[in-house]
């Protein structure tokens, strides 16, 4: 069976949708979980850090990496076939475009591609089409680096926001370890 890397970023509104995808892809893949800072500590009115901690381990089956130190060994010791960043924030994206590793999931995502293994960002960004589209756009053109298909979520209150379709990401992940990226990727 091919392992996982499922890293949860704070994009806290979304957190649902990625434990339901954390879940179906959990019967077809053993799931290594990692969770930033932000997730593994912040109380939202979208839930209680204890409860995604819970739910996490749970799914995965196993308590989720949340430090730097932990995410390292990620890539040398081969602990994943593919690493997901589901959601993947703006922030994220922005310090994975200019290579700051300064969280466990940037370092998850660093050491999965450093072995030359793919990474799946299923992004959840107010700012995706403004401050962080360059940033998007140069990852999009990275080796190794692959988009769940995105779309507007609320043109007319967000327009710069873009969110992945959730529902895309297991064929998504499917693709990459084929070494291709789904399309089209704005729909």
């Amino acid at each position: 069976m091919q392992t996982l890397g499922f890293a949860l970023c704070g994009s806290f509104c979304t957190l649902g949708k990625a434990m339901e995808q954390m879940e179906s892809l959990g019967r077809r893949f053993a799931l290594l979980p990692v969770m930033s800072q932000n997730v593994y500590e912040t109380d939202t009115r979208f839930g209680t850090a204890a409860e995604f901690i819970a739910k996490t381990a749970a799914l995965a089956g196993r308590e989720p990496l949340h430090t730097i130190v932990e995410a390292e060994p990620i890539g040398p010791k081969g602990l994943v076939d593919a690493m997901v960043v589901c959601p993947c924030t703006g922030n994220t994206l922005s310090k994975l475009a200019l290579g700051i590793t300064d969280t466990p999931v940037t370092m998850a995502v660093k050491s999965t591609l450093r072995v030359g293994k793919p990474v799946v960002l299923c992004l959840a960004s107010n700012d995706a089409l403004a401050a962080s589209g360059q940033n998007a756009a140069r990852l999009m053109n990275t080796k190794n680096v692959y988009f769940v298909p995105l779309r507007q979520d609320d043109p007319e209150k967000k327009p710069f926001s873009l969110v992945a379709d959730f529902s895309l990401l297991e064929e998504t992940v499917r693709a990459a370890l084929e070494g291709r990226q789904l399309q089209p990727v704005f729909r």
